[in-house]
C-alpha cells in the first residue's frame, strides 16, 4: 500500500475531517462559500449526506479505477464552478463585497493543506506512527489531486514545505474566524438532531477542539482547560486501543480492502 492508501483506508481517520473543516472555515472567503452554498447548515441528515459524498469522492480518488478517479475529479470541479459570490461583511483583511470563488487557486490550496495536515495527525494518534519519510510521501502522493483541482504551482510536496506554508498563512492575517465561520462550525460539531448520536458528537467535538491550533480554537470561542486536555488524551488512548483490537475487515473501507486484494 502507498502511504495515501494506508491513511485513506482507515475509517477512524474521519476523526480528522472536522478539524480540517474548521481550519478551512477559518479563512473568511471559504467560510462565506460554505455558508452560501453548502448543506452543512441543513441539519444532521444533510451534513451526513454531504460528508458521505465528500469521503466517497476521496475514496474513489485513492482506490478507484482511472475512470472512477476522473469522474470524482469532474464532480468536484463541477461543484466548484457553482460556488462563487461576495463576502457579506468585512472579516479580517477582507472588506465587505470581496469576491470569492471555489476555483480560486489560493483557496483550493488552503483547503488541500488543511486536509494534508489533519488526516496524518489523526492517523498518527489513533492508528500507527508515521515517519518523516511517510509524511513527505503523503504530501507528494496527494499533490496531483490538488493540481488537478487548480491549486496552482505552490502545492507542498514535503511535510516541511507544508508546515512552512501553514505558518505563512497563520501569520498572514488572512486566517481569521468570522461570525459566519462560528455559525457554520456550530452546525458541523452540533447539527440539528445530533442528540440522536450524542456520544459520537461529544467525542468528535472534544477531538476536533483539542487538535485545533490554540489560537484558532480561541477564536472559535471553544473553552479549553487542563482538564479538557487530560480528557482529550484519555479519549485518544481509548480510540487507539479500540483500533488496535478492530480487525481490518471492519476498520478499513470496503473499496480499500478490494484495492488491496
Amino acid at each position: 500500500m502507498t502511504v495515501a492508501e494506508r491513511i485513506n483506508a482507515e475509517r477512524i481517520v474521519l476523526a480528522g475531517w472536522s478539524r480540517a473543516i474548521l481550519l478551512q472555515l477559518a479563512h473568511p472567503l471559504v467560510a462565506a462559500g460554505v455558508s452560501d452554498h453548502s448543506s452543512f447548515r441543513g441539519g444532521l441528515l444533510s451534513a451526513s449526506i454531504r460528508l458521505h459524498h465528500t469521503v466517497g469522492a476521496m475514496r474513489r480518488l485513492t482506490f478507484g479505477t482511472g475512470a472512477q478517479a476522473q469522474s470524482a475529479l469532474d464532480g468536484i470541479i463541477a461543484i466548484h464552478r457553482r460556488v462563487h459570490g461576495t463576502l457579506p461583511a468585512a472579516a479580517g483583511p477582507f472588506p465587505a463585497g470581496t469576491r470569492y470563488s471555489a476555483e480560486d487557486p489560493a483557496l483550493v490550496l488552503w483547503v488541500h493543506a488543511t486536509l494534508l495536515e489533519s488526516l496524518p495527525l489523526v492517523y498518527d494518534a489513533l492508528v500507527a506512527p508515521l515517519s518523516r519519510d511517510d509524511r513527505d510521501t503523503w504530501c507528494r502522493e496527494s499533490a496531483p489531486v490538488a493540481h488537478a483541482l487548480g491549486a496552482g504551482d505552490d502545492v507542498p510536496v514535503t511535510w516541511r514545505a507544508l508546515q512552512d506554508y501553514l505558518d505563512r498563512m497563520h501569520t498572514s492575517g488572512q486566517i481569521v474566524v468570522s461570525d459566519t465561520a462560528r455559525a457554520v462550525a456550530a452546525e458541523v460539531l452540533s447539527p440539528r438532531l445530533a442528540g440522536l448520536v450524542a456520544p459520537a458528537r461529544a467525542i468528535n467535538r472534544l477531538v476536533t477542539s483539542g487538535l485545533l491550533p490554540p489560537d484558532i480554537r480561541a477564536q472559535y470561542g471553544f473553552a479549553w482547560t487542563a482538564r479538557d486536555d487530560r480528557r482529550l488524551h484519555r479519549t485518544l488512548r481509548w480510540l487507539r486501543r479500540i483500533r488496535q483490537v478492530t480487525p481490518d475487515l471492519l476498520a478499513h473501507w470496503p473499496d480499500a480492502r478490494r484495492h488491496a486484494r
